[in-house]
Formats: structure tokens, C-alpha cells, sequence
């Protein structure tokens, strides 16, 4: 299931994180483990924030992908599923067909 996480750290945790030098082994293990296909990131509202669209193989999936980010960073995380044009146009081809 594509599925696109926006994640906000919180700024001092993520702060403390930075001086310590700890937040490349958070990054290096959180995307070493979710693979994204894209992986973006930016300030937003004074935090630091990326995307990131990872493959998750079901619902249950949200629990090991977010719980890294909620225990080491206090970030807020939304997860939300998400389509490429290629799975849109298969969405709208079925949607279509059943009319």
C-alpha cells in the first residue's frame, strides 16, 4: 500500500538529537528500514518536516513505521495512502467499468 508519512520533528527533541549527533543514526535507521520511493524534506511550521512515500505491506505496517519517529524524535506524524498517475488511471478505469 503507497502511502505518504509527513513527518514533523519536534524542534527540541530534534534540537537535542543534533548535538548529540544522533539524528543520521535516526534518519540511516528510519530509511534504511522504510525504503522510500521519495524522500523529501523542509521546514514547516518551525520544524523540521519531511515526506516520505514508502510501500507498506498492509495497515498494520503504520505501527512499525511511525513508532521510530514518535519514541526518538516526539514527532507528529500523518499517514495518509496515496496513488502515482498509474494507479489513478487504473482507480478511474475500475470506477468507470463498474457503472
Amino acid at each position: 500500500m503507497r502511502t505518504l508519512l509527513q513527518v514533523e520533528l519536534d524542534t527540541t527533541t530534534s534540537n537535542q538529537l543534533m548535538a548529540e549527533g544522533r539524528i543520521d543514526e535516526l534518519m540511516n535507521n528510519v530509511l534504511g528500514q522504510l525504503k522510500p520511493e521519495a524522500a523529501y524534506f523542509f521546514p514547516l511550521n518551525g520544524r523540521r518536516c519531511m515526506f516520505l512515500v514508502v510501500d507498506l505491506a498492509d495497515e498494520a505496517s503504520i505501527v512499525t513505521a511511525v513508532e521510530p519517529f514518535w519514541n526518538q524524535a516526539n514527532a507528529t506524524v500523518t499517514v495518509v495512502p496515496c496513488m502515482n498517475a498509474e494507479d489513478l488511471k487504473t482507480g478511474i478505469g475500475r470506477y468507470l467499468a463498474s457503472r
